[in-house]
């Protein structure tokens, strides 16, 4: 889909300037900081240096002190200890976290996640028996419960204590459990509300390690937990997201878990150098793959082991999971595509909401997901299984999923999740009421300038100021992420250097010619613009990140291309 080139406004001014000065950058780099909010040289230098000791107090989270009495005494008396989480990567990480912590301070300690295809998501009165069979006595949520209502009364009533850790948008209720965690609850004076759910999870642990007198780096080990399932979450990555992700980074490229160095392996991905986008592109869908087609009990197993070569034969199930999730996804987008087509008109439908039975429930969200890069609508597809559908929903910038379900509650059996991504379950019925409502909400609430994908650009730049030096100096935004992705940049009228040609699998490689040389570009999946390019001219404007490229040892800048136009704009 054509995307809308958005040139950020020129930032000129005094403090530009003191930041150039004083911290020594290249003054892009000082108008990228001010974009961002970050307007004094203090601000700067904590920003490029994320530190530890600069995470906030877990105490000052309402619930915490709470959580924590209730722990200790847990620990005390060695009372069975139950871990609930949740089936994807922020779940199945919350729960290795707080299982290995306190396992290893000495805990009675099991844990519990639902399968995603006979239980569904979150608490359900099955798990919870479960668990009282299995002798828990106290069962501690992660990334779950916060709309468990029912589920924590028929705990109470049945002695069972409950403390919910969650991240989830909270509804007008709150649980009545022992004690409930979430930053996001309203009234909450915790000073950073987005936090993944293994984020909490760590806070929660940080908690009992500082009641416990432990010292402060003992948390350090369980860091790659949290930096994969922060970024698995696409939470924004600034604040405490931003410390434990460059941090947890730092642990699994040194010494990571037996079983995150398994997937790391299995992957083909390279130690040492795992960044973001290996974590979101490489290691998320393998530990998810379990989860969408089964019981995500093994990628924990595959966590919180030691050994090495059990967490290698458990990474290379998880790829063979993952191999059969693409191939369900694949036959699911077709099918889903055919759908869209039945019905959808772009003039009259700012959303889309299509249903079939048995879909398998595990892909149904990465596909949401697909359909938005072709349609760029907010897309919910359900799955019907004996009168019941289960739905994910995915949406576009702008659009809050989960207040548009709040508009559609009384059509829903349950709903739940965050501003970009949602689920639902729904009588088979009230299907077509709901794509109608939900369509008369995305109308609403979206106009015609929304639903073009924007490409939001940083700056201009020369090419001939594109070097070493700078490059080094975009590194200090690192990890990128939500609220601080890679910067983009965009140069108008450049010139080719040869002709550009397809590699690999689509992919679109050219050079371009600067006044000391060229550039070396690569645009993946863009195949099919080549036609856009013209060799002969320099009319050619590209958008692109700056990146390093290493090729038979030796190590280059290169220009990822986002997208290429040519011509007049």
């Amino acid at each position: 889909m054509e995307k809308l080139w958005e040139l950020s406004a020129d930032v000129v001014n005094s403090t530009v300037n003191t930041l150039q000065e004083e911290l020594d950058i290249h003054p892009v780099v000082a108008k990228i900081l001010m974009q961002r909010g970050i307007d004094t040289v203090e601000s700067a230098e904590a920003f490029f240096s994320p530190d530890l000791k600069n995470l906030h107090d877990p105490l000052i989270m309402d619930g915490m002190g709470d959580a924590v009495e209730r722990i200790a005494h847990a620990l005390g008396q060695k009372e069975r200890i139950c871990i609930y989480g949740d089936y994807d990567v922020d779940g199945i990480t919350s729960v290795s976290l707080l299982y290995l912590f306190f396992r290893e301070i000495g805990g009675n300690v099991s844990y519990y996640i639902p399968n995603r295809q006979t239980e569904g998501y979150g608490i359900s009165i099955a798990g919870l028996q479960a668990a009282v069979d299995d002798g828990a006595e106290l069962i501690i949520t992660v990334d779950c419960g916060i709309t468990s209502i029912k589920e924590v009364e028929w705990a109470r009533e049945n002695g069972l204590d409950m403390i919910i850790s969650d991240h989830h948008q909270p509804g007008d209720v709150i649980p009545y459990a022992k004690a409930v965690v979430n930053p996001k609850v309203l009234g909450n004076k915790y000073p950073f509300t987005e936090l993944a759910g293994v984020g909490v999870a760590y806070k929660l642990a940080q908690a009992v390690s500082n009641d416990l007198g432990l010292d402060p780096s003992y948390l350090d080990r369980y860091l790659d937990l949290v930096a994969v399932g922060t970024a698995a979450d696409i939470v924004p990555l600034v604040n405490e997201n931003r410390i434990f992700v460059r941090y947890g980074l730092q642990v699994i490229n040194t010494s990571p878990l037996a079983g995150i160095r398994a997937l790391i392996e299995t992957a083909n991905l390279r130690f040492g150098k795992i960044a973001v986008g290996q974590i979101i592109y490489g290691l998320a869908p393998r530990l998810n793959a379990v989860g969408r087609l089964g019981s995500a009990g093994q990628a924990v197993e595959l966590m919180i082991t030691a050994n090495t070569q059990r967490a290698l034969h458990l990474a290379g199930e998880l790829e063979k999971d993952n191999r059969t999730r693409k191939s369900i996804d694949s036959k699911t987008l077709e099918e889903a595509i055919v759908k869209v087509e039945d019905y959808f008109d772009p003039a009259v439908h700012n959303s889309i909401v299509i249903a079939r039975e048995n879909w398998h429930s595990g892909v149904i969200g990465i596909v949401a997901s697909r359909l938005i890069e072709r349609y760029f609508r907010p897309t919910v597809m359900i799955t019907i299984e004996d009168g019941v559908g289960k739905g994910s929903a995915r949406s576009i910038p702008g659009f809050d999923l989960y207040d548009a379900m709040r508009e559609c509650e009384d059509l829903l059996l349950q709903f739940g999740g965050h501003t970009y991504a949602a689920g639902l379950t729904i009588k088979a019925e009230n299907i077509d009421e709901f794509r109608k409502r939900f369509n008369e909400v995305a109308s609403a609430r979206i106009d015609d300038n929304d639903l073009v994908p924007k490409l939001s650009i940083n700056a201009e730049l020369n090419l001939n100021d594109i070097n070493k030096d700078l490059y080094q100096s975009l590194t200090h935004f690192e990890p990128f992420g939500p609220r601080n992705p890679q910067p983009v940049f965009a140069s108008y009228n450049v010139a080719m250097s040869g002709y550009p040609r397809i590699v690999g699998v689509d992919h679109l490689k050219f050079a371009v010619k600067y006044d000391g040389g060229i550039h070396d570009c690569i645009g993946f999946n863009l195949g099919e613009r080549i036609d856009r390019i013209d060799p002969f001219k320099p009319v050619n404007h590209i958008v692109y990140t700056i990146d390093e490229n290493e090729w038979n040892g030796v190590v280059s800048l290169q220009l990822r291309i986002r997208d290429i136009k040519s011509g007049a704009l």
